[in-house]
Formats: C-alpha cells, sequence, structure tokens
C-alpha cells in the first residue's frame, strides 16, 4: 500500500470575507506547496457573503477547491462549522484566508496526530509574513476568560520549537478530529469572532482530550485583514463578551460562584479605565447647584460603551449559555486545577491602566482567586487496611504514596477498617464508612485504591464516571487466595477465588492507571488487560509500552539509612545476647512461606553454631480481621516439637510497630524469606526483603521470585532451592560465620538500596498525578484516524471462495455446513445488536 493510502484525507476550511485576493494566494498555497499528497487533500472555501465578485474570482482562480456560498456573514465560528459540515475528511484543518502555510504544514499536525489518538487537536506553529516574528507559539487564559498569545511580537529565536501541550490553539491554523470536532458540535457560533478556538481548545482539555502545539507544523500569517475595517471598539465589545461566555460555560460549579462575580466587576472596571471616564461624576456629594445640570448627557466613549454592552449581552446569551454549560459539566473529565498550568499565568491582569490594575489587585484579594487558580490537586488514597502505629503492607503502601503526593497536592488517606490510630502526618488520616466514602470521592480530582475499594464506591465503576481512578494492583490477590484459601471447604474456596478475580477484573477493566511491584507482575497484568480489550488499537498507538497505562510502583523505603532510636532484639529479648548471631524473619507469617524449612535449617545449625537465633517480628497481623492461617500453629508446633522455641527460634506473638522496625533491623545479622515453588511466587513481591535493603542486610531467600533474581545477580546473599533444608543451612551459615563474604554483601546492598527508596519508587505515581489523564481507551468520541475501506464486491467472493475451499479440505461438506450455520447465527446477532 502507498504512503498516502493509510494517510487521512485532511479537509482545509477556508473562510473569505471581503478578501478573495489574499483567499486566492492561500488556496493556491495549499494546492501546490504543502506535500500532503494531492488524493489526500480537501479544500474548501465559505464565502461569508462578501458580495461583489469574491466568489467569481475565487472559483476561476482556484477551480479545485470546492466553494460553498453563505447567505449571510456567519463569522469566522460560523462559516468554519459550515465548511466543516461539508468535509470529507478525517481530518479538519483550519486557516485563515491571510496565511500561507509551509510544506509541512500539513504532514507535521497529522503526524502528530497519529503518534497519539488522544491528541485531539494540533496548534500550528504561527509566525508573521517575514518569519521573522511570532504570531502564536502558546496560548494563556487570564482568570477572567481572556486569551491571549503568549510571546506575539517577539523575535522568533527557536526557543519555541520543541512541542508541548497547550490550552488552544489559535483558529488562524488549527487541526482538529472532524469526528471530534463535530461531538463538541465545532466553535461557538454565538462567539462570531474571538474567542471561539479558545472556547474549544479549552473544551477539549475538558473532556480530556489533548491540544497538541507543533512547531513543525509552520504558517505565516499577512495581517488581520477582516477587521481592517472594524472599529476597535467592536473588537473590543465581542472580546469581552465572548470572554464572559467561555468563562461561563467552562469553570467549575465552585468556581464560577466566585469567579464570575468578580469577572463582570472588572469588566466594567476595565470600560471605565479604557475610556477614561470619570466614575464618581454621579456621587452625591457632585451633584450641581441646579437640576437643570444634572439632566444633560454625559458623554461616553465607544470603548467604555463596548464594555457596559458586553455585559449586557452576556446576560441575554445566558438563557442558551446555560444549556451549554450543562453539556460542559456533564462531560468534563478533568477539573479547573488540572488545566491551571496550561493557563500559564492564570493571575495576569492583562492591561496596563492604573485604576484597572487596582480593582484587579481588589477584586483577587476580595474573592480569594489566588486560592482559586493555585488550588492544588485533590487526591484521595483509599485503603481497607488499618492505619495505625502498628501497619501491614497495604496500609505502609498508601501512607508513603500519601507523603510523597502531599508535597504537591491535597491528599486525603482513608481507611474503612474500624482499627485507626493513625501516626502523625502532615495529610489528613480520616476513617471512613463504606457509605461515607461518596462524599470523599466527591472531593477528590484522583483516586488511589487498594484490594476491595472500588467494590464499596459503586459510582466509580459506571461507565459514565469521569473520576481519574489509579489501580493498585501490586497484590494479585487471587494467587495469594490459592494457597490462602487451602484452609477452606473446596465448594467455598472456588467461590471466594471467583469473587476476587472479578474484583481484580472489575478494577482492570475501570481504571486510568496500574501501579504493579516488579517487572514480573508488569508482565501479568499486561496478559490480563489484553484478555479483557484493554490494549487496543488506539491504546498501543498511544504508546506501544504501555507503561502510561500500567507502571511498576514497587514497594520503597526511606532515603536515609535506618538510625536506631531505641532497643531492638539483642540484650534485649531473654535468650538473644549482644553477641548472638540473629537471622531476622520481617514480617508475617502466611500460608505461601515456608517458615518449617527454615526452622529445620536453624536446628540443623545449632549444634555447630550455638549462637544462633532467629526472631519471627510478628505472628499476628496487625490487623484483627485478618485470621491467622494454619501455617502459623504449625510453624510454632514444630519449633516446640524440635525444643527451640526461645532458645534458638523466638517469636514476637503481636507486631513490631512500623516507625520501631529499624531498630529491630539493625539487630540482624542477615535477612531470610523462604516460600514454596509456586505460581503465587512467581509473581509475589516480597516487602519484607526491601527491610533487608534498607538496614544492609546479606539476604537469604527461596528462588522462584523476582526478589530471588535481584539477590542471585547482584550478590547481595544466597538463594537456595525451595524446601532443602540443607542447602538453607549452608546458606545461613556463610552470610553469618564467613566475614568477608557478608562484607561484600553488605557493600554491594549499599549501591543496590538506591534504587529502591520511596522517592524512586513512587516516581511514576507522582508523575501520573501531575498530568492526571483518562486512559486513552476510555475517552469519549475516540475513533481511528484513518478507517480501513470496506472489500468491494469482487473481493468479498474472492474471500468468501477462499473459505469455502479451505473448508470442503478440512473436513468436506459436513464442516463446511457447520461453518456456514455459525456464520448465519453471528449475522443474525449482530443484525439483533443493531
Amino acid at each position: 500500500m502507498s504512503e498516502s493510502g493509510i494517510l487521512p484525507t485532511v479537509s482545509v476550511v477556508v473562510v473569505n470575507y471581503r478578501g478573495a485576493a489574499d483567499t486566492i494566494v492561500c488556496l493556491r498555497a495549499l494546492r501546490d506547496e504543502v506535500d500532503h499528497p494531492s488524493d489526500r487533500l480537501e479544500l474548501i472555501c465559505v464565502d461569508n457573503a462578501s458580495g461583489a465578485d469574491d466568489v467569481a474570482r475565487i472559483r476561476e482562480a482556484v477551480p479545485e477547491a470546492r466553494l460553498i456560498e453563505s447567505a449571510e456573514n456567519l463569522g469566522f465560528a460560523g462559516g468554519c462549522n459550515l465548511g466543516a459540515a461539508q468535509a470529507r475528511g478525517e481530518v479538519l484543518a483550519f486557516l485563515n484566508n491571510d496565511a500561507r502555510p509551509d510544506p509541512a504544514w500539513i504532514s507535521a499536525a497529522v503526524a502528530a496526530l497519529r503518534a497519539d489518538p488522544r491528541v485531539g487537536a494540533v496548534a500550528s506553529k504561527v509566525l508573521d509574513w517575514s518569519g521573522r516574528e511570532i504570531d502564536f507559539v502558546d496560548g494563556g487564559l487570564t482568570w477572567f476568560g481572556m486569551g491571549y498569545k503568549r510571546h506575539a511580537g517577539e523575535p522568533d529565536d527557536g526557543s519555541h520549537d520543541v512541542p508541548r501541550d497547550v490550552l488552544f490553539g489559535t483558529g488562524s491554523a488549527l487541526f482538529v478530529r472532524a469526528g471530534l470536532f463535530r461531538e463538541l458540535n465545532g466553535f461557538d457560533e454565538r462567539f462570531f469572532m474571538f474567542y471561539e478556538d479558545v472556547d474549544l481548545g479549552w473544551r477539549l482539555n475538558l473532556r480530556g482530550w489533548r491540544v497538541r502545539y507543533e512547531p513543525a507544523s509552520l504558517t505565516f500569517h499577512r495581517h488581520h485583514a477582516s477587521m481592517s475595517t472594524v472599529h476597535d471598539s467592536r473588537e473590543h465589545f465581542l472580546l469581552e463578551r465572548n470572554a464572559l461566555a467561555a468563562l461561563y460555560k467552562n469553570v467549575e460549579d465552585a468556581t464560577l460562584a466566585k469567579v464570575l462575580p468578580a469577572a463582570l466587576a472588572l469588566s466594567v472596571r476595565r470600560a471605565t479605565a479604557r475610556g477614561e471616564l470619570d466614575a464618581t461624576q454621579l456621587e452625591i456629594t457632585r451633584r450641581p447647584s441646579d437640576r437643570a445640570s444634572d439632566d444633560e448627557p454625559v458623554e461616553i466613549s465607544r470603548m467604555t460603551l463596548a464594555g457596559i454592552l458586553a455585559v449586557d449581552q452576556f446576560v441575554e446569551l445566558l438563557p442558551e449559555l446555560q444549556k451549554s454549560r450543562e453539556i460542559e459539566q456533564a462531560a468534563r473529565v478533568r477539573t479547573d486545577a488540572d488545566l491551571v498550568p496550561l493557563m500559564r499565568k492564570a493571575m495576569e491582569p492583562a492591561y496596563p491602566l492604573p485604576r484597572y490594575l487596582a480593582a484587579h489587585e481588589t477584586l483577587v484579594k476580595a474573592f480569594g482567586l489566588a486560592e482559586v487558580f493555585g488550588r492544588p490537586r485533590r487526591v484521595l488514597i483509599l485503603t481497607g487496611d488499618a492505619v495505625a502505629e502498628k501497619m501491614a503492607g497495604p496500609a505502609i503502601r498508601a501512607w508513603h504514596m500519601a507523603e510523597a503526593l502531599s508535597m504537591e497536592h491535597e491528599v486525603r488517606l482513608v481507611s474503612v477498617n474500624d482499627h485507626h490510630a493513625p501516626p502523625p502526618a502532615r495529610f489528613p488520616v480520616l476513617s471512613a464508612l463504606p457509605r461515607q466514602l461518596p462524599d470523599h470521592v466527591g472531593w477528590a480530582d484522583i483516586v488511589v485504591l487498594q484490594g476491595h475499594m472500588l467494590e464499596m464506591v459503586p459510582e466509580l465503576k459506571r461507565a459514565e464516571s469521569t473520576k481519574i481512578v489509579v489501580c493498585d494492583v501490586y497484590d494479585p490477590m487471587h494467587l495469594e487466595y490459592l494457597e490462602q484459601g487451602k484452609d477452606v471447604d473446596d465448594e467455598r474456596r472456588s467461590r471466594d477465588l471467583a469473587g476476587v478475580t472479578k474484583v481484580l477484573n472489575t478494577q482492570l477493566e475501570r481504571g486510568d492507571f496500574f501501579l504493579c511491584a516488579s517487572e514480573r507482575q508488569r508482565h501479568f497484568w499486561l496478559g490480563h488487560l489484553a484478555a479483557l480489550g484493554r490494549m487496543s488499537p488506539d491504546m498501543y498507538d498511544a504508546d506501544p509500552t504501555a507503561r502510561s497505562l500500567l507502571s511498576v510502583v514497587p514497594f520503597g523505603f526511606p532515603d536515609a539509612a535506618p538510625v536506631r532510636t531505641g532497643p531492638g532484639v539483642k540484650g534485649e529479648i531473654d535468650g538473644i545476647g549482644v553477641r548472638d548471631k540473629v537471622v531476622l524473619w520481617a514480617g508475617g507469617v502466611y500460608s505461601w512461606f515456608d517458615p518449617l524449612t527454615l526452622i529445620r535449617a536453624v536446628d540443623k545449625l545449632r549444634g555447630e553454631h550455638a549462637d544462633i537465633r532467629l526472631f519471627f517480628l510478628g505472628m499476628k497481623h496487625p490487623n484483627p480481621d485478618v485470621p491467622e492461617m494454619g501455617i502459623t500453629g504449625r510453624t510454632r508446633e514444630l519449633a516446640h516439637r524440635l525444643d527451640l522455641v526461645n532458645r534458638h527460634v523466638f517469636f514476637n506473638e503481636s507486631w513490631v510497630p512500623y516507625q520501631e522496625r529499624h531498630n529491630y533491623l539493625l539487630d540482624g545479622d542477615c535477612g531470610v524469606t523462604t516460600h514454596f515453588d509456586h505460581v503465587e511466587t512467581t509473581f509475589a513481591f516480597r516487602t519484607r526483603v526491601l527491610d533487608y535493603l534498607w538496614a544492609g542486610l546479606p539476604i537469604v531467600t527461596t528462588d522462584g521470585d523476582s526478589f530471588a533474581e535481584l539477590v542471585r545477580a547482584e550478590g547481595l546473599g544466597v538463594v537456595v532451592p525451595a524446601e532443602d533444608p540443607d542447602a538453607l543451612a549452608a546458606a545461613l551459615a556463610r552470610v553469618l560465620y564467613d566475614e568477608e563474604f557478608a562484607a561484600g554483601c553488605r557493600e554491594r546492598i549499599a549501591v543496590v538500596r538506591e534504587r529502591y527508596t520511596w522517592t524512586e519508587a513512587l516516581a511514576p505515581l507522582v508523575e501520573f498525578c501531575r498530568h492526571p489523564r483518562q486512559a486513552v481507551d476510555r475517552m469519549p468520541a475516540t475513533e481511528p484516524l484513518v478507517r480501513t475501506p470496506p472489500l468491494r464486491t469482487s473481493e468479498k467472493m474472492r474471500k468468501d471462495l477462499a473459505l469455502v475451499k479451505e473448508y470442503l479440505d478440512l473436513g468436506g461438506p459436513t464442516e463446511l455446513a457447520r461453518r456456514a450455520a455459525g456464520r448465519l447465527r453471528r449475522l443474525a446477532r449482530e443484525r439483533r445488536r443493531g
């Protein structure tokens, strides 16, 4: 297939109003100079009731262009919409009639659209006619709704040649996906001209689409020919009215309540300041001595009148704008806080008039607008685990997420667990009943959740939900349950496993971003996502690595090395002396672990090494809702039977507080984790191993998981086969009594552990929350940029004949009949769905 065969058709819309000479130059450049294939280019010229001979001149000069005549002047917005309504292309391009395109204007924009399905529009770089000064490279938006071209008039020094996301592009050179443009009902024709492009870009961003500035898509703009005969006051009228309209449509309810009164007041002050109107002339203290003088007309400049009438006509438009506002607010997936960075300088006053600047400062303070447009993003972290002094893995992970994200955002950590006694924090740590969760979700811009929490907030599962949801699937609960459920009857085990799998599938179908704990897990979850249809062509085209959908966020530990703050085990626990060799089991005893082989290994070693001590840091889970598993009792029983308890094996029957665990770790001589060889092990992430790395302890681990690979590859300890007490005993002897080997392990651990600080571990989540977006396959109005054309009748016949031959070869007439019946059933189902 030729290159042009896989490119979209681009329909370029040029609006003419009494500017035939400029329009002809523009259309000829599009026809003759751009490098997009001519069979994929449609030229549309909309004449806005120019009169005279404009239409005839354009038709004669550029017969290739499709000319659409409007019976009235629809303005730029209406003219563009009229052309777009009749366009055939998958991409719409809008170009001012007094502009000329660079040869790569179209191809560069199309490349940006094809590179990422989340890009809904491409904003071109626009220079003046000479190519020396900037017309458009970035858009800014003030808190009162006025958009402006940043850096306009500055020399083009190459500093704006890096693509970036913008709030809007200039309508003088803009590309939009055709289906998306129609989904948004195009430009708002009530604007006529000015800010219709600001409003469109604003609406695109609110719905989760990216507007991408692409400097390689270059145009040159001559002048504002269409405005040359329009008085400045009429231009200001449109600017003032349209800014209020865009503001009213697009900001959130809470923002509107503060910003609209201030914007209306500032509009009036801007009008009086521009027209140099004496705003105190009607003060009662300045009334004249005779009434007749007071009845004389007051002269008002047209610039003042423009601002006053703009407010008046904004009020006139309110009933229509209210309907538009309802549509935009229902469709939005991004918050005002999300868009503040794209506004660039939201608090910019814009006009250097002394009285106006004074009013701007007063209104910003009086209405607290700096807080509104500087409001941090709101992140809600939901966990079902107990958040207290003694915490297990899920709560620890949620805690550190909240800690990291609270540096940039407003964060709430909410647990639905009854056992709630959190340590001091710089962010709110709250307890909630499931029925109270909707209020917290309503507050949030982003929801980060673990485990079963999505099931407790059913409104988040609905297809129409626009909240950004991050699912933390670091724990493959269904694989874990295969081991955990061995203690229950088969029927319940199967039922519970199906329920856990359904919970995970629901998360995988809903989430906008997923976190897992290792590359192994990532491969596993990619398979899950693909099976559920989440690895769509749109998703793949947007990011072939899929890291924008699923990223590795392991557990971590503090950036600083542990420092003793209290007692540990040596010299504190009866039977453990200060010179004994302590093997630490940091964490709980669960069904998927193998502490039995470890106890047998200690039994083998105690004859030759009487000073060996094995200490279990926690036998009882800190969450009382988690029942004790069968392996726990078997572990105690074996240790007692071998007469090791309180001699060589010690059990902390409670749980070490999270903020004190470092004191125990610092008393260890090595850390150990042993497990069985099964599927759960393959994808597990043993967080206790991170504590060993943090404390610099040589590690002894069973083979089969991701940490075993790390220990072996980096020389951090010894990896042993599963359920082999002799190999395990030898490994413990080596790390405990071979001082040279143990010292080498500690040196190598000091290098490796820098990869696992919480700062490093949480970096992908922190970055996502800086720029949160819906997953591309959850965005509305997505469609392929280029659709595969349907097969022609002759091609269909050839394909069907080939299938008939294939089925006959496979099984003769019986197979052919079976396949034909299946096809008829499939077509019947499709008709019913249609």
